[in-house]
């Protein structure tokens, strides 16, 4: 399948050997980035095919987990009020569930512990390069929908989190495929220990057949909506909007 990052790839080696700056040029001309937006749809259009809607990604074993999961991106939002939650335990903390809902929620972290549970041992894959297995244990995303009641004309959630990142909102989206397979959860442990700031607390994101990217960390609220161009720069995501990141990750 082709990829944004095998297409650059391609034409980099195929320019034999061009300057940095000569590549940004190529990467930032419209017609290439045309293209390139052409072979992220054709790459989802092509998983999507070719393998199951609800296919499962590969579960592994307790022997298999990574002594270390790394933590990547923002280690600990910079915000009092988050450091407020923080200092209380999350004790107050809530997630919001709206947008085109017949019942929006505001679930407290205790009322999101209690419901039924997930736990999966799975493989993080980050678009740096570098790979990790974990044992994340959350409430199945399906849950919460069901419970919020989405809409007809709702098309894709949109994970709004507690921190900035380069000065922007942070923030991730999926669509309804995705947030109705039995493998994305909110997570809430990680290697069967509370879920550590650095990688995600109170709630993060996963998403186990998306790269590292899509798994946003420190989720607030949950806004179901019809379109994701009324959101930030439009593009779905804070990489998809600042670095042109492929708004399907799909591995």
């Amino acid at each position: 399948m082709i990829t944004r990052r095998g297409l650059v790839g391609s034409i980099g080696a195929a320019a034999g050997g061009l300057l940095l700056s000569g590549c940004n040029r190529i990467n930032a001309n419209p017609a290439v980035r045309g293209v390139l937006g052409s072979a992220e749809g054709l790459t989802m259009r092509a998983q999507r095919i070719i393998s199951d809607r609800s296919a499962m990604a590969p579960e592994y074993g307790a022997a298999d987990m990574s002594p270390i999961f790394r933590a990547n991106g923002t280690r600990q939002p910079t915000s009092a009020d988050y450091a407020a939650h923080m200092q209380a335990g999350f004790a107050a903390w809530r997630l919001g569930v709206d947008g085109l809902v017949a019942r929006p929620q505001s679930f407290t972290l205790a009322q999101i512990r209690a419901m039924p549970r997930r736990t999966q041992i799975t493989r993080h894959d980050c678009v740096e390069g570098w790979s990790a297995i974990g044992k994340w244990t959350g409430v199945p995303l399906k849950l919460l929908l069901d419970q919020a009641g989405l809409r007809t004309s709702a098309r894709y959630l949109i994970f709004h989190c507690a921190d900035l990142y380069g000065g922007a909102p942070y923030y991730e989206s999926i669509d309804l495929i995705d947030g109705f397979h039995p493998q994305t959860i909110l997570a809430w442990a990680l290697n069967d220990a509370i879920l550590p700031v650095a990688n995600g607390a109170p709630l993060r994101l996963r998403v186990e057949r998306q790269l590292g990217y899509k798994h946003a960390k420190y989720v607030q609220r949950i806004e179901a909506v019809a379109s994701l161009a009324g959101t930030h720069g439009g593009k779905g995501g804070y990489w998809e909007d600042s670095h042109d990141y492929e708004w399907y990750a799909g591995i």
